[in-house]
């Protein structure tokens, strides 16, 4: 009797660790998974960056705009937590409304120029405006705001070349981003129906 209770005890424990072992394998299984898709992901984002940042080098030089006001704005798409056409727009929308401010700071400033404490407390009352403008879901995007404004000042104001180039930076910063996920998902898509093929044969 003692045998049959020892041989049961030791046929469940064996049990309980073959089911301990297959939930953690398919937990381990998962997240393996997860690991190289996202690899995946980032190495196709990663290699039509890097095709789309040499054409945008080219376009740059060949129109006559700044590289890198283009690559700001391609940072300000990649850095807007929205994706898509409306993390575009929203991206847009605030990186244009950075370079509204700075040209409202460098103008502002230049009514009093023996004044510097005016330019001080211009700068900190547009950069309040800045902030408090984010409370519109199209202006949301406050880092984006503060990168138009800084390309403007490091331009010297000159918006007629700061606007085109941060522009077409933007736009390239959607492509390279949403041309890699669409990579990445058709890979995954080809790759899913390799392995279907095989397992039919």
């Amino acid at each position: 009797m003692s045998n049959k209770l020892r041989l049961k005890s030791q046929f469940n424990c064996n049990k309980a660790f073959l089911i301990s072992f297959s939930v953690f394998r398919v937990a381990f299984d998962g997240r393996v998974s997860a690991m190289i898709r996202a690899m995946n992901i980032l190495f196709a984002i990663a290699l039509t960056t890097g095709i789309l940042s040499g054409i945008w080098g080219w376009v740059a030089v060949a129109l006559g705009l700044l590289s890198w006001a283009g690559f700001l704005g391609c940072t300000a798409y990649f850095a807007c937590p929205q994706g898509g056409l409306k993390g575009l727009l929203i991206s847009t929308c605030t990186v244009m409304s950075g370079v509204v401010w700075a040209l409202v700071i460098i103008h502002g400033s230049a009514l009093a120029p023996q004044l510097e404490v005016v330019s001080y407390i211009m700068t900190g009352v547009v950069a309040f405006l800045m902030c408090i403008q984010a409370r519109q879901l199209i202006l949301s995007f406050v880092p984006g705001t503060f990168i138009g404004a800084c390309a403007t000042f490091a331009a010297g104001g000159d918006w007629r070349l700061v606007v085109p180039s941060l522009a077409l930076g933007l736009v390239f910063g959607y492509a390279m981003k949403n041309s890699g996920l669409w990579l990445a998902t058709r890979a995954e898509k080809n790759k899913s129906l390799a392995n279907q093929s095989r397992e039919s044969f």
